[in-house]
Parts: C-alpha cells; sequence; structure tokens
C-alpha cells in the first residue's frame, strides 16, 4: 500500500480537499461547519468527504472520516477492556499506535465499483500544521512514514502564497515559516503545492524550492483556475503523475499519454469553459448566510446544468425572509427576496431542522404550485410542500409538522418510530435506502428522468415522515405519491399532476451527483426551468439534434489535451479559490 499525506500550511481552507482529489456529523451546526455530509452506510461526515466522492467517483464509508473523539473514544474502550493491562494510558504510543491502525486498516477497504483494495491511500489531515488540534495525528504520521517505509509514504504540503495588494509581490515567507514548522514536527514535505490567486513567476517558485529544500519540479504553483475541474489537469501537465510513479515506485511503465487517462477530465472542463446558456435558480434555505450549508446541492445543479449545456446562477434566499411576519418586521427585506425569488427560472427547497424559516419554505411552495413555477424540495422541502398543500387545497387550516408543533390539530408530518426525542445525533433514518416506484407511476416525470426503472437507491437523512392518515385525501386532490419505500409504509417521492414540474423528495439525491453523472430529479428541474422537460421525456430522456450541437462544442480530434504552464486563464472570483473549503480525512 502506498499513502500520500496531504498537510495545510499558513491558512485552512487552502484546497487541501481538492488537491487530495487531483491525485487521482450528525449534530454540526451549518453555520461552524458546512453541510453534513451523508454516506451509504449512514455516517454523517465534514462535507470534504462529499468533495472526494464527487471528484473521484468512489464510494467512502463512516471510517473513512477519522477524528479525535473517534480515536479517543477507541482508545478509552480498549482501556476498559483491559487492552492496556492497566498501563497509563498516553496520547504515546496509544493515541498515535490507534491513529496509525485505523489508516492501515481503512486503506484495505475496497472504494470503487470494481470492489477491488486500492493501491494507493490519500490522507489529508485537517487544519493547518501547528495546530494544537491535529499535534497527536503529526506526530502519529511522523511514526508512520518509518513503519510502512520511505518508498510507500510521501508528503504533499499545500500552503498559501499571499500577495498584498500594498506591494503587488507574491510572499513567501509564510510557506517557508509553515514548511520549517512541519519539518521541526518530524516531517519532511515532498511536494509543495502553492496555492494564490494569480500565477507565480519562476523566480518565486525557485525561491520556495532553494529556501524549503526540495528539488524544482517538487514545487507546484496552482493559481486560481476558471473551474476546479482543471486542477487534475493541471496538476498532470506540471509532471505530478511522473514524479509520484518515481517516487513511490508505482511501477507504471510505460506510462499512457495524458489524452489516454485525462480525456473525461479536458472535455468536461473544456465543456464548462465554453457554457453559452445560463439558468437561474433560487435556493430556499435556513441557512443562507455561510454558502457551505448547500454544498453538495449547489454542486449537483452546477452538474445537471453543466451536463445540459447550461451555466447556472444560484441565488441564496433566507427563507426566513418570505414569511408574512417579515412585511411587518421589514417590508424593505420582504419585497427584495420575493423579487429575487420571482425572478428565477427555478426554485430548489433544501432539508432544514428546526421550526425557524419554515413558513418561509411554506410560501414559496405555495408560489411554485401557483405559478406554474419548476420546483425541486428536498427532504424538509418535501415536508414543507405536503403542508402547503394540506392548508390550501384540503383546507386543513391548521396543518403543520410536529417538528414545529407537538400539538398541531393536523399533523400532516409526524415523528418517526427510530426518532428519539431525548437525543439529536444518531437517531435518523440514515444512508443508502431502496425507494420503489408504484405501478400507477408509469409516466411519472420522476420515473422517466431515472430511466423507467422500477427502483432505486438514494441517500436519506431524516426524523419526520408523511402521515399515512392524510395520504389517501392528499392524493385524491392530485399530490401524487408515486415512490414510498420497500414496505410501501413511507412516502418518498411525490409529483403534483398538471404541473411543468412540482417534484419534492424524502431522500438527498445531491449525495449521489457526480461531475459526469447528474443526480435525475436535478436534471429535470434544469430542463423544466428553461421550458426543455416536455420533449426531452417525449423523445426518450435525449436531447434533440440541435440541442446537442450547441451543447457539445468538444473537438473530438483534438486530443492534445496540455495546457499552456506559464499562460494559464484565471479567475479571482472562482470556485477554485485559495480560500475555498477544506477538512478532515
Amino acid at each position: 500500500m502506498k499513502y500520500i499525506l496531504v498537510t495545510g500550511g499558513v491558512i485552512s481552507g487552502v484546497g487541501k480537499g481538492v488537491i487530495s482529489s487531483s491525485f487521482d456529523a450528525g449534530t454540526f451546526s451549518p453555520y461552524e461547519h458546512g453541510e453534513v455530509y451523508v454516506l451509504d452506510d449512514g455516517g454523517e461526515v465534514d462535507l470534504d468527504l462529499g468533495n472526494y466522492e464527487r471528484f473521484l467517483d468512489v464510494t467512502l464509508h463512516r471510517d473513512n472520516n477519522i477524528t479525535t473523539g473517534k480515536i479517543y473514544q477507541l482508545v478509552i474502550d480498549r482501556e476498559r477492556r483491559g487492552d492496556y493491562l492497566g498501563k497509563t494510558v498516553q496520547v504515546v504510543p496509544h493515541v498515535t499506535d490507534a491513529i496509525q491502525e485505523w489508516v492501515e486498516k481503512v486503506a484495505q477497504i475496497p472504494v470503487s465499483r470494481s470492489g477491488k483494495a486500492p493501491e494507493v491511500c490519500i490522507i489529508e489531515l485537517g487544519g493547518t500544521i501547528g495546530d494544537i488540534e491535529s499535534m497527536a495525528f503529526v506526530e502519529a504520521f511522523r511514526q508512520f512514514q518509518f513503519r510502512v517505509k520511505r518508498e510507500n509514504f510521501c508528503v504533499a504540503h499545500v500552503s498559501l502564497i499571499p500577495q498584498p495588494r500594498s506591494t503587488g509581490e507574491h510572499k513567501t515567507k509564510p510557506t517557508q515559516s509553515s514548511v520549517r514548522e512541519l519539518r521541526g514536527l518530524g516531517l519532511s514535505p515532498d511536494i509543495i503545492v502553492c496555492r494564490s490567486e494569480k500565477p507565480i513567476d519562476q523566480s518565486v517558485k525557485d525561491k520556495i524550492s532553494n529556501f524549503c529544500h526540495v528539488a524544482p519540479d517538487q514545487v507546484i504553483c496552482i493559481p486560481d483556475l476558471s473551474s476546479i475541474y482543471k486542477v487534475p489537469i493541471f496538476m498532470e501537465t506540471h509532471g505530478i503523475v511522473e514524479y509520484l510513479n518515481d517516487r513511490l515506485k508505482l511501477g507504471i511503465n510505460p506510462m499512457p499519454p495524458a489524452r489516454k487517462f485525462m480525456k473525461q477530465w479536458i472535455e468536461l472542463s473544456d465543456k464548462i469553459e465554453n457554457l453559452r446558456n445560463e439558468v437561474n435558480i433560487a435556493l430556499i434555505g435556513k441557512y443562507t448566510r455561510l454558502e457551505d450549508s448547500y454544498t453538495s446541492i449547489t454542486k449537483a445543479l452546477q452538474h445537471a446544468a453543466n451536463s445540459l449545456g447550461y451555466k447556472v446562477n444560484i441565488k441564496f434566499i433566507d427563507s426566513s425572509k418570505l414569511e408574512k411576519a417579515m412585511l411587518s418586521e421589514d417590508p424593505v427585506v420582504y419585497h427584495e427576496a420575493w423579487h429575487e425569488l420571482c425572478k428565477t427560472d427555478g426554485i430548489v427547497v433544501p432539508g432544514g431542522f428546526g421550526r425557524r424559516g419554515v413558513e418561509g419554505k411554506i410560501e414559496a411552495c405555495r408560489w411554485c404550485r401557483e405559478n406554474n413555477k419548476p420546483f425541486l424540495g428536498i427532504c424538509l422541502g418535501f415536508q414543507t410542500a405536503v403542508i402547503e398543500f394540506a392548508r390550501n387545497i384540503l383546507k386543513l387550516e391548521n396543518a403543520n409538522t410536529a417538528e414545529c408543533d407537538e400539538m398541531v390539530e393536523h399533523p400532516v408530518i409526524i415523528d418517526m418510530p427510530e426518532h428519539n426525542p431525548g437525543q439529536l445525533g444518531g437517531t435518523m433514518r440514515l444512508g443508502k435506502r431502496t425507494t420503489v416506484f408504484k405501478e400507477s407511476a408509469s409516466l411519472s416525470k420522476i420515473k422517466r428522468l431515472y430511466g423507467k426503472v422500477s427502483s432505486i437507491e438514494e441517500r436519506h437523512r431524516h426524523r419526520y415522515e408523511v402521515n399515512p392518515k392524510y395520504i389517501k385525501d392528499i392524493e385524491d386532490a392530485g399530490l401524487k405519491f408515486v415512490g414510498v419505500d420497500k414496505d410501501a409504509e413511507r412516502m418518498e417521492i411525490f409529483e403534483l399532476e398538471n404541473h411543468p414540474y412540482y417534484v419534492a423528495v424524502q431522500f438527498h439525491p445531491e449525495y449521489l451527483s457526480r461531475p459526469m453523472a447528474p443526480s435525475p430529479p436535478f436534471v429535470g428541474l434544469i430542463l423544466a426551468a428553461k421550458d426543455k422537460l416536455k420533449s426531452y421525456l417525449a423523445r426518450g430522456c435525449k436531447l434533440s439534434p440541435r440541442e446537442h450541437s450547441d451543447y457539445d462544442e468538444t473537438d473530438e480530434e483534438d486530443e492534445d489535451c496540455s495546457y499552456d504552464k506559464e499562460n494559464v486563464k484565471t479567475h479571482e472570483s472562482d470556485s477554485s479559490s485559495a480560500y475555498s473549503s477544506s477538512g478532515v480525512l
């Protein structure tokens, strides 16, 4: 097994996650940590594992997320069982040994569709070198490099090269300091990845090489690129594959040409670069102050739009600003929020917990239903749409969710038996579960978007469900539950009759969306937003020849898949910014 340890210096959020991917936690507050990402096995983890799954098209497991809490719990359990024979439990060797053993165990777990054991394990060390929180991990990996031998262990250090406006000059001192600190802790970087807003001169690169004690070809300078999908291509053109093949003795000989193994990335990045059309989508959320709270939905919208030839513009709208109470509290904010919503081509109402902002989500659902606006509800968005329908179509004025009002007269949304009200963490319906399409759903838009299959598997994260008592009345009024769980007890998907696209799902389709395999519910939303869904379905879920020619601009014969190393097209306000998010693997 080969191991690549990716560390960060100067600041957190420098882009370690994207760099790691380019080498080919249930009670978290979204405002503090970003979104909680759910894995197939129900693991609730940091959003960075979502980045890895999307970038590498792999399926990770809860044990791929190693945290201090997990390690300490493991050590405590071992001590309680008597594994340490009464000895004093210390950070070294007990905690550090536990970390190393965990890494070695997880590295052997298959993550690809082939089911084969991995050959290379990439480890991202969260935060920045010098953080007290990660000291035990740093010491563990210092020991680990000798445990697995030098030819099996490589360190890549990702650091920021700031460029103060006052001088306009790239500064290398912060990187020199972080590398010096890393060396002082016993780890020497084999590769230094320098992140910057603008391209770095060769003289700066030479200076880093000289003062950080690495060869010039071991310094890779990555400026902000116009797309994060250009990062793997950029790194390949700068010799990263050849270097790792030699450094880790990977035995790839002869080396395949880049145009072969990088073809998909090149075509994807070229397609995104040449998008001519735009689509505007509003995301009506509760945690819109931190856009990382909806990273997976943002990515899923991008995947779907890009695959259809559109650049998606996402407008984040705080659902509480749409509530009638806001009209009296701050009329300007209220009208501005509604004005922004009305200008968009389609609406997404995502998940969330708690009562704040729920009424605003319900109002957004009502507006989409009444005005034939394409709508996709997810998790809580599914539930608020059911509440809105019960209130305004079934005339159950007091309909609500038991989450917001336990004594409500018409609880159309109730908590599930699995939900333990006294404990929030780990009490939900989590992970990948099967949804079965009803036989009556043969003409359903969403079923056809999924390829007319009889069942699908998607990831779930919820505590509440539709009250069976109201299902028949809701369906009789035109809101059809076309997908249910395997026991046909829980409602999973609904679709409104006689509407361009009014679809909601109890699961989270965004978690399984991939750049080259977009999620069907999001594809349907984008198509409906551009008034192309009807023709797309009529052709058997295929684009027309004219649309293909508009969307696929890549010249198949142009297989010179290289980029000019000295003349990289950059964007200053780009999603691959030096300040993008990262976390712990």
